[in-house]
Parts: C-alpha cells; sequence; structure tokens
C-alpha cells in the first residue's frame, strides 16, 4: 500500500510517499480502507521533534474516515463495506496518513450517512478533544459560562458546538476577523486577542479549554468562579504553579491527552446528523501533497481543519 512515512525528522520536505506492507487486523481489529485522514497540530510538531513518537521512521496521522474491508478475531461490530470515522489512539497508534489502517473496532463510529469521507475525517481527534474535555473532564452543565481559546481552531471550533449543543454560554478568544464565522456556530461572546486582554473583560467563567499555553492559563485562573474547572491541552505548556494557584482559589486544573472513545464518537456522529455539529474544513489536498497540507497548517492562518483525501 501508498502511506506518506518520514526516516528523519525537519521540515515538511521530509515527507515522502513510499511503498509499505499493508497491515493485518489482529483479533477485535478491523482493517480500514482509508478515504481522507484530517491533519492536527500534533502531526507537524511531531515530524519536526519528534514528540511522543521519538525518532522516526514512523507514519503520521490520527483520523480514519473509510471503509471497513476486513476483521480479526471476535470482530463483530462492523461487516465489510461499512463506513466508518474514528481516530487511532494517541500518541503510539500512529499511521493514518496511508491506504489502509488497523485499529480495534471500538476507536470507530459508524459514518453518519449524511456526512462525506472529508468532513467525517476532520472531526475524530479535535473534537474528540474538545468533547473530552468539556463533557468528561469538567462535566460541563447548562447554563454554565465556558471560555474557549483560539476558539476558531480545529478543536476549538468543535468546543464552541458542543458546548453549544449542552446549553452553555461560550465565550471565544480569536481575531476580529474569525468573529463573523464564530458567531455563526453559536459562540455568545467573543474576545479579540489581539486588541483586548481577555482577563481584564471576562469573568465568572465555570470552564476553560486553553489550547494554547504560556501565561494563558495563569490569565484565565483570573476570570473564573469559585468550583470551576481549566483543561489545558498537552502540547501546550502550563504556567509553572498553576495548579497551585488554581487549588488556592478551588478551582480545578487539568493537563488532557484526548483517547480513543466509541461512546463519545457515536454522540458525535449523533450531533452531526442532528445538524448541531459541523466541521469546518480549510483546505482539502491529495495525500501526496502532505507537506503542503503541514505547511499551510503550520502558518497558522487557516481556520477550522486540512484534510488529505487517499488514492485507491
Amino acid at each position: 500500500m501508498l502511506a506518506i512515512t518520514q526516516d528523519t525528522l525537519g521540515d515538511p520536505e521530509v515527507l515522502k510517499m513510499t511503498e509499505t506492507d499493508k497491515p493485518v487486523p489482529g483479533p477485535t481489529e478491523v482493517l480500514v480502507r482509508v478515504e481522507a485522514t484530517g491533519v492536527n497540530p500534533t502531526d507537524w510538531k511531531t515530524r519536526a521533534t519528534g514528540g511522543l513518537l521519538g525518532e522516526p521512521p514512523f507514519t503520521l496521522g490520527y483520523d480514519v474516515s473509510g471503509v471497513v474491508e476486513g476483521s480479526g478475531l471476535g470482530q463483530a461490530l462492523y461487516e465489510p463495506g461499512d463506513e466508518v470515522f474514528g481516530m487511532l489512539r494517541y500518541p503510539y497508534g500512529n499511521g493514518a496518513y496511508a491506504q489502509y489502517v488497523t485499529a480495534p473496532s471500538r476507536h470507530f463510529a459508524r459514518k453518519p450517512p449524511s456526512v462525506d469521507h472529508v468532513h467525517a475525517a476532520a472531526v475524530p481527534l479535535a473534537a474528540l478533544t474538545a468533547w473530552q474535555a468539556l463533557v468528561d473532564v469538567a462535566g460541563l452543565k447548562g447554563g454554565q459560562r465556558v471560555l474557549v481559546h483560539a476558539a476558531a481552531g480545529g478543536v476549538g471550533h468543535f468546543a464552541v458546538q458542543i458546548a453549544k449543543a449542552r446549553g452553555a454560554y461560550v465565550i471565544g478568544t480569536a481575531s476580529a476577523a474569525k468573529h463573523g464565522f464564530l458567531r455563526g456556530l453559536g459562540a455568545d461572546e467573543l474576545v479579540d486577542y489581539r486588541e483586548v486582554d481577555f482577563a481584564e473583560v471576562v469573568g465568572d467563567v465555570d470552564v476553560v479549554l486553553d489550547g494554547i499555553g504560556g501565561d494563558y492559563g495563569r490569565r484565565s485562573l483570573r476570570t473564573m468562579r469559585r468550583g470551576g474547572t481549566i483543561v489545558t491541552l498537552p502540547l501546550s505548556v502550563m504556567d509553572e504553579g498553576v495548579h497551585d494557584e488554581a487549588a488556592a482559589l478551588g478551582v480545578r486544573s487539568a493537563v488532557m491527552l484526548v483517547e480513543p472513545d466509541h461512546a463519545a464518537m457515536r454522540a458525535l456522529a449523533a450531533l452531526m446528523e442532528a445538524g448541531r455539529l459541523r466541521p469546518e474544513v480549510a483546505a482539502v489536498l491529495p495525500l501526496r501533497d502532505a507537506a503542503k497540507a503541514h505547511e499551510l497548517g503550520e502558518s497558522g492562518r487557516t481556520t477550522g481543519k486540512i484534510v488529505l483525501t487517499v488514492p485507491h
């Protein structure tokens, strides 16, 4: 099969199309023919630094939308021909920049019939991150106030929609040019981080989703109510001392890694079918142009997700 691989760390040019062995599904696994795969910030950061994967060779990618072609022993959820979408286990299940992948069947859910493979591939890692942070870790409830940093990004634009679907009041930080887009997703209040210090104008927040890091965690604490929760994503570095400061203020702080999640994928699929969760696709490129996709992602100018289509 064809896959995008790299033998060394570096710039996008290290990504090369190569021919490699087609995987064989093990017990409880499915073999999925990949139709499209999403590109995430963790991909280009790992390409350049090795991240949690360490030294190459490896194939990047976690988001999958495709068609079941085969099964391992004991797999009973899907039949050949079923359309599924899901996330390979983060961080060591990487390999979605390829024509085929194998993974446990419950790492996938049935793709909503109304959603094409391109848009389904934009969902798993980013939307699961938002869901697990807001719903599982923070226990978000209707009527609570949520502050989403980088609200127009891959995780952020899903977080806005998930929070609205759960009845929350949503505040987002984003550049002014993206405010119209975010209002269209249901954001109630927006702060242009280039012009205003959000910590000076936002208050009484119950939940913060921080996908930026740096001093954002410490500043976010100034906006929060006692009993609230701040969730920081792991590739964002939290200020030292934020956990202690949060505890002193009666705020829970957590650093989260996303996990495959069959139940959450089914919940996300239901929201998509109901028209309450819409993935924003900034660009669609063929798999052979993975390097261009990384360049585009690293530019910081995209809204939503970049997707690669996979040839067969």
